[in-house]
């Protein structure tokens, strides 16, 4: 199966509604992005049915209102997206992404005790 197409930016909005909320009515959606935008219920409503044409969600028309839910985890397209952006903005280097995500911001003293878990993980794996 190949891999799904890469979500636009309101695309990956409207995914991350879908999965906070597991499936969701084009009105659903709208009227939480309403709130953080400013878009037309059109707007949700013909994108919703273009990612559904991509596969990016998929749509029980079994009711009335059709229901919408994401066609894949949360996890894995951020690790699709992360890959993505390894392989074309840093040459497929783990370590030059890790690099500036800690030069962009400074991470706190949990994300650090986490990074260094993390990091004692893959230790213990490669033994």
């Amino acid at each position: 199966m190949p891999p799904l197409p890469r979500p636009s930016d309101f695309e990956l909005a409207i995914l991350r509604v879908l999965w906070r909320q597991g499936s969701a009515t084009v009105r659903q959606v709208f009227e939480v992005l309403q709130g953080e935008r400013e878009l037309g219920y059109t707007t949700v409503l013909k994108t919703m049915q273009i990612m559904a044409e991509k596969g990016l969600v998929l749509r029980d028309e079994s009711a009335k209102t059709h229901l919408y839910t994401a066609a894949e985890a949360e996890t894995t397209t951020q690790g699709s997206l992360v890959q993505d952006l390894v392989d074309r903005a840093f040459g497929g280097s783990a370590m030059g992404l890790l690099t500036h995500a800690l030069n962009a911001q400074k991470p706190s003293q949990a994300d650090l005790d986490q990074l260094q878990a993390l990091i004692e993980q893959a230790r213990k794996a490669r033994r």
